[in-house]
């Protein structure tokens, strides 16, 4: 009987292109992941790979055993979720990840309503970005997932994997209260802002990449990816910043919210294995995840003004 690990490893490395990613995926070690190959091949007496250079590809026989593979371990998955919605109750271990803003603007709600309503199940949850939650998914590490996407970069998503968009979270530019277009009527225009200094995340993240995408070469001044300090930096006056709804209730003393036009938003998806669907653990957590979705108080975008601030300039 051929074994299931070894076919997991078959599998990453045709989802994933290569050994290396593949063990990234699987968190293993790239030997270990030829290693489980190269047993699979004794045991099919069939060559699964072949060399391409420095890299690995699979031959006709591996792409087959490959895609019988995905359908073996989405069997494992569906029969596993079969086996769980005979269950009355909603229990066992569900392990959760999430980008940080919906870990804060989210998962609060979403777990305090399984603890009520599901208290024989075990969440855990994981901030992680999205590329590592793809990975956990289909790892089989992680069940659900917080997945976040910029309209102007869309995801694919992995084979295998299925998701449910939550909303849209729009973006707000964040401006010192006595900055010059802190209180203009009407949404500010992207033109209006290019030349100004920007606080924005550190470079790999998917917040940095919008901001450059929407603003082409631009160079900001401040790089940090905490939020709650980008808007402190905002405060004192020393750069403008773009930041989500969901990052944020409240403004702090000393600086306004103005929408952009075009609008800015980003779509805040729950995704998890397809073949584990049935699990009544999925459905449950899905579902609070949509009620929280609906219960995310709106922010405040009116300026607090603070003794002393009046007089901010951006530089």
């Amino acid at each position: 009987m051929l074994d299931l690990t070894r076919l997991q490893a078959l599998r990453a490395v045709q989802t994933f292109g290569t050994v290396t990613a593949a063990a990234g995926a699987l968190h293993i070690t790239p030997s270990a992941v030829s290693q489980h190959i190269a047993k699979l091949e004794r045991e099919t007496r069939a060559a699964l790979v072949e060399k391409d250079g420095r890299r690995l590809r699979l031959t006709e026989a591996g792409r087959v055993l490959a895609e019988h593979a995905g359908r073996v371990l989405a069997a494992v998955d569906e029969a596993e979720a079969a086996l769980a919605a005979h269950q009355e109750t909603v229990s066992g271990r569900l392990s959760v990840s999430s980008f940080p803003t919906a870990c804060r603007g989210l998962l609060p709600h979403a777990l305090r309503r399984l603890a009520a309503d599901h208290p024989a199940l075990e969440p855990t949850l994981l901030e992680t970005d999205r590329e590592a939650s793809f990975a956990g998914i289909l790892r089989g590490i992680v069940d659900v997932a917080l997945i976040d996407e910029w309209l102007e970069i869309p995801v694919t998503y992995p084979p295998g994997v299925a998701s449910l968009e939550l909303g849209l979270d729009v973006g707000d530019l964040i401006l010192p209260v006595g900055h010059p277009l802190a209180h203009e009527p009407g949404p500010v225009t992207l033109d209006e802002v290019r030349e100004e200094r920007w606080i924005g995340s550190t470079p790999g993240t998917v917040c940095h990449e919008w901001l450059l995408r929407m603003l082409p070469g631009l160079r900001p001044a401040i790089l940090v990816n905490e939020f709650e300090t980008q808007l402190t930096f905002v405060a004192e006056g020393l750069g403008v910043a773009f930041i989500p709804r969901l990052a944020r209730t409240a403004l702090p003393p000393g600086v306004v919210a103005r929408p952009v036009a075009p609008e800015a938003a980003r779509r805040v998806s729950v995704a998890w294995r397809a073949a584990a669907a049935t699990r009544p653990a999925i459905g449950a957590t899905v579902a609070a995840l949509q009620e929280a979705w609906a219960l995310r108080p709106e922010p405040d975008n009116r300026p607090e003004w603070a003794p002393g601030r009046e007089a901010i300039q951006v530089v």
